[in-house]
């Protein structure tokens, strides 16, 4: 039904920049929200932004300041702009969409297959 293409993670030293992108594809008549998440092993998935389909933002805390947000919906793509990273912000990164499918009037919740992040000296 839906497929999603992550990518931009990848080894940086603390202090530099990534760009993460996911782009969805398939049987699409609209996306909602869009987001992005993290998950450290053992621990629960952390969320940490979305956007809305008119691009309103909100963001964790912890990230506020150093990671951006942004969608471009006639591609179905939605990127995260990271500065600053830490070590502390390694983890694999998942997006997360809000997908309407063609013939369906339900807006069904879906994931991208996770990129890892490492932010290491």
């Amino acid at each position: 039904q839906v497929q999603f293409v992550e990518s931009g993670g990848g080894l940086v030293q603390p202090g530099e920049s990534l760009r993460l992108s996911c782009a969805a594809s398939g049987s699409i008549f609209g996306i909602e929200n869009m987001g992005w998440y993290r998950q450290i092993p053992g621990k629960q998935r952390e969320w940490l932004a979305i956007i809305t389909r008119v691009g309103e933002t909100s963001y964790v805390d912890s990230v506020k300041g150093r990671f951006t947000i942004s969608r471009d919906n006639a591609k179905n793509t939605v990127y995260l702009q990271m500065n600053s990273l830490k070590p502390e912000d390694t983890a694999v990164y998942y997006c997360n969409a809000e997908i309407r499918l063609r013939g369906s009037r339900i807006v069904t919740n879906f994931w991208g297959q996770g990129t890892q992040v490492t932010v290491a000296s």
